[in-house]
């Protein structure tokens, strides 16, 4: 008989008092990217209302607006949610503590920086992959800060876990997937440095940064899927989901699903970094790498969940959570095998993968809120938020997916993508209702979160 999760192996360890400061900070600086993007979002509307100029005397404020949207609600919520993960596993110790707060206080100065940097300088948006940039001084100072500040928080994590995994034999979990998540994350930043070096002069525009982030945002796909599995495994523990399966089977999927970031060194030592076959070969890495744990994990929780009762009024958030960041997340790398063109599957496909991660974190966000010291989420919203947000990206990728099938063409708006048919409107109505749905949702994740932070600790 299988031998079901041990939740002293697995569980986050005790939090005491006087050590939940930087991890609530991390929260607080992931729903506050949160709120930023979705302030974004509501600017993305505006600007493309009739008479907008008077308001946004800036060329072209839509794109502007969707980067800061993009690096505000992807990068930045992620990496600082893996803050958060990283602050809870790393011993306490007075130096690093000091080391901890420096990361803390960059990834926030950047993170604002980022975010006025739509409205400082006059750089033309670039809608590269992975991460899209303004060509302006002062944000590339404030994505590098940040950047430095994560770095610094990962480096921590990965000292300070790496010898206590080590004497465990791998069976805190927890502390696992935070040495994964922070390998990751430092390859990831090695593969930045690597491209900007081999660079040669002359590369400029949308290209150069498109080659810049490829190696380095193909690898960091691995560090949010590893956050996605622990959000996983902890909110189907929290929510009375038993998953069949030994926990050291489960240690031996989050290393192996981390094994394939070992290749990005390799790329870069066999291709330049402008070449199709690094290109490929990142695209090859991500494509038969990114599933090998998420893929196994995914089937046993699911397996879990189909066996488990109701959930209690605490549980139901996190396992509604749960439910549909896997119904998203495989819709995404379902929706990837139909990709052909250049169209709008492509956007489906990711839309799916990342808000499936984005869910998850959510459950872990109102999973986290009691450990460190703030009331539970429960209630009629609480209970909602998760399914208005899910169903709405599910409407949202599946309008996407169909568009993309007759032919409409990904990056267009407006008359450029070609609405003839009934049909082809019909699915881009979809879409846009899904998305309408999906932005109420994140609103009422922030709101909820916020009203959690003002009423304050309770101990």
């Amino acid at each position: 008989m299988k031998k079901p999760i041990e939740t002293q192996l697995f569980d986050l360890k005790p939090i005491d008092t006087h050590q939940t400061g930087l991890p609530a900070a991390w929260l607080q600086l992931g729903v506050f990217s949160l709120g930023l993007a979705g302030l974004f979002a509501v600017l993305l509307v505006l600007s493309r209302m009739p008479g907008s100029e008077s308001l946004f005397p800036w060329v072209d404020f839509f794109r502007t607006a969707l980067v800061v949207h993009v690096d505000q609600s992807v990068l930045i919520w992620f990496l600082a949610m893996a803050g958060v993960v990283w602050s809870l596993v790393i011993p306490a110790s007075s130096r690093l503590l000091m080391l901890q707060r420096l990361a803390f206080g960059l990834a926030l100065a950047g993170t604002l920086g980022v975010a006025l940097s739509a409205f400082i300088g006059d750089g033309a948006p670039l809608m590269n992959n992975y991460v899209p940039v303004l060509q302006r001084a002062f944000f590339f100072y404030s994505l590098g800060i940040f950047g430095v500040g994560i770095l610094l928080q990962s480096s921590v994590a990965f000292i300070t876990t790496a010898p206590v995994i080590k004497h465990r034999r791998s069976t805190h979990l927890p502390a696992l997937a935070a040495l994964t998540i922070a390998f990751a994350v430092m390859v990831s930043m090695a593969a930045l440095l690597t491209a900007w070096l081999q660079m040669p002069p002359g590369v400029e525009g949308q290209g150069y940064y498109e080659y810049l982030f490829w190696g380095a945002g193909h690898t960091l796909q691995f560090a949010y899927t590893q956050l996605l599995l622990l959000a996983w495994l902890l909110l189907a523990l929290h929510s009375g989901v038993v998953v069949p399966a030994n926990p050291r089977w489960i240690a031996w999927l989050l290393l192996l699903g981390v094994i394939p970031v070992l290749l990005t060194p390799l790329i870069y030592l066999l291709y330049d970094t402008l070449t199709i076959e690094s290109r490929t070969a990142f695209i090859r890495m991500m494509q038969f790498g990114g599933g090998i744990a998420a893929i196994p994990i995914g089937l046993l929780i699911v397996l879990g969940l189909l066996k488990a009762g109701k959930a209690d009024e605490i549980g139901r958030p996190l396992r509604r959570s749960l439910w549909m960041s896997l119904l998203l997340f495989f819709s995404g790398g379902f929706i990837a095998l139909l990709i052909s063109g250049v169209n709008t599957i492509i956007p489906a496909h990711y839309h799916g993968s990342i808000v499936g991660v984005t869910l998850a974190l959510m459950g872990l966000a109102y999973l986290l809120l009691p450990r460190l010291g703030y009331a539970p989420v429960r209630g009629r919203l609480a209970d909602l938020q998760p399914w208005i947000y899910g169903l709405g990206q599910l409407l949202h990728i599946g309008g996407l997916a169909v568009s993309g099938a007759m032919g409409i063409q990904r990056k267009t708006a407006g008359a450029a993508q070609g609405l003839d048919s009934l049909a082809a409107k019909t699915a881009m109505g979809v879409m846009g209702l899904g998305g309408l749905l999906a932005v109420i949702g994140g609103i009422l994740f922030v709101w909820i979160m916020l009203r959690a932070f003002m009423k304050g600790r309770q101990h």
